[in-house]
């Protein structure tokens, strides 16, 4: 494998892991909602796994700004 290869493979796997991870916030939290100016909003559990995702890309940069 190329070095292009390894690095996708590991932000594939950041990424994965930041899902999981916003999976389980949103298994431990619940149903959550956003209130704003009297109107209320539900979030699901989707938008909290790609925060989740996306979290997990970002700590992916941060590493690979370091090494």
């Amino acid at each position: 494998m190329s070095k292009k290869d390894d690095d996708f493979i590991e932000a594939a796997g950041f990424a994965a892991g930041g899902a999981a991870a916003g999976a389980g916030v949103a298994a431990t939290v619940g149903g959550m909602g956003l209130a704003v100016g009297g109107t209320a909003v539900a979030i699901g559990a989707a938008p909290v796994v790609a925060v989740g995702a996306v979290v997990g890309l970002a700590a992916y940069g941060l590493k690979k700004i370091f090494d």
